[in-house]
């Protein structure tokens, strides 16, 4: 989603500065930091830490709550290299998913993760690649009420995690979800 959004950014930017005279790129430029910045606060890195009816507390997790690890992963910016503490530990399915939101047209590729218990209706069997799924999850706008294609399902122990970004510095609480594939020890 960043590179997209960044990809998109970029190409706007390069546009209007060509087609633009010295006076107006400035104002332009702020004006497209500006919608940067407005669309950057669409994604909720934090969340209530409220969990979806059925999600099941891992037995023995490989991270136990309150201890530390380091994330290795990217689905989200400044995640990577951050030190998580362990919120919650959860034995689930995880879905990567691809979706349009509810609240824009463009689409989102390989989102991860959602969880089994964030699907409505889901039943008992994990669902395939390729099988349609609508949403219950409303950890990013749009996401709750999408209709989305499962990408990838793994069943695994998932994390609720609080991190410090390592972009901005900004403390992110109750954060859904990381795999344990995504963790190391600290």
């Amino acid at each position: 989603m960043k590179k997209s959004i960044f990809f998109l950014l970029t190409m706007m930017f390069a546009a209007l500065l060509a087609a633009c005279s010295s006076g107006e790129q400035e104002e332009l430029h702020i004006n497209m930091n500006y919608e940067a910045m407005e669309e950057m606060e669409h994604v909720n890195h934090s969340s209530s830490g409220e969990l979806p009816k059925g999600l099941k507390e891992a037995v023995n997790p490989s991270f136990k709550v309150g201890s530390k690890a380091i994330m290795h992963t990217d689905h989200m910016e400044g995640m990577n290299g951050a030190e998580a503490t362990i919120v919650g530990a959860f034995d689930t399915t995880v879905y990567a998913i691809s979706y349009t939101p509810e609240t824009s047209g463009e689409q989102v590729e390989n989102h991860k993760w959602i969880v089994h218990e964030e699907i409505q209706d889901p039943g008992e069997e994990p669902y395939q690649a390729g099988e349609e799924v609508t949403v219950e999850a409303d950890h990013m706008e749009g996401l709750k009420g999408a209709v989305a294609t499962v990408d990838s399902a793994e069943q695994t122990t998932v994390y609720m995690v609080d991190y410090t970004s390592t972009t901005d510095g900004k403390q992110v609480k109750n954060h859904k979800w990381i795999t344990e594939s995504e963790l190391s020890v600290n």
